[in-house]
């Protein structure tokens, strides 16, 4: 973040108050961490571990800054936040790995794994944007979907096509009333050419 504040150009485009808040699990917890996001002014929402009776003799900032994230995780914004969080991000990442297979890589070197996972999690969030366009996320779900939407065009154009025979077929009856009336009015004559015919 220094690098970033540091140059002209992006330093003018990171907001003042860029972090408010800081949502975590429960393997960020600790005494030094709590008590420099207090410092920083950044609410932190971090899971607490089971550690039992805590000592806080000779600690005010610690305790303070503990039994304040404590507070909050215990309400119900700090709640909706970490349910979020699991929602958000633990349960891709878990499908990424588990599901993706991305636990175990036959890959050398730690560029050619960053690749492979820049390349896997980027297929994801590509899912997760076709999932909100087009409420398919998949490419088998993108087959279903072309088969449904082929089905319903052929829905579509079979119904066009029972309404155009019913306005085609109302003409064809109206005229054929008319000519009806017509034949049967009695002073109708047929002309004939010379001939008889």
């Amino acid at each position: 973040m220094e690098k970033l504040t540091e140059d002209p150009e992006t330093a003018q485009q990171i907001a003042e108050n860029w972090l408010e808040e800081l949502v975590t699990d429960k393997g960020y917890h600790s005494n030094d961490t709590l008590v420099d996001l207090k410092e920083f002014g950044i609410r932190s929402y971090i899971s607490e571990p089971k550690r039992g009776q805590r000592n806080w003799i000779g600690k005010k900032a610690e305790r303070d800054a503990v039994y304040a994230n404590r507070r909050r995780i215990r309400g119900d914004r700090g709640k909706s936040l970490l349910r979020r969080r699991g929602l958000m991000l633990e349960r891709p990442f878990a499908h990424c790995y588990e599901t993706g297979g991305m636990r175990r890589t036959h890959l050398r070197g730690r560029e050619n794994i960053l690749k492979r996972l820049l390349i896997h999690i980027a297929g994801f969030n590509l899912s997760l944007v076709l999932r909100l366009m087009i409420g398919k996320g998949t490419p088998r779900g993108l087959q279903d979907l072309a088969l449904a939407y082929f089905l319903t065009l052929i829905a579509v154009i079979k119904c066009f096509w029972q309404v155009l025979e019913a306005r085609i077929g109302s003409k064809i009856r109206g005229n054929a009333q008319i000519a009806a009336r017509v034949f049967a009015d009695r002073n109708f004559k047929l002309e004939t050419t010379a001939t008889g015919c």
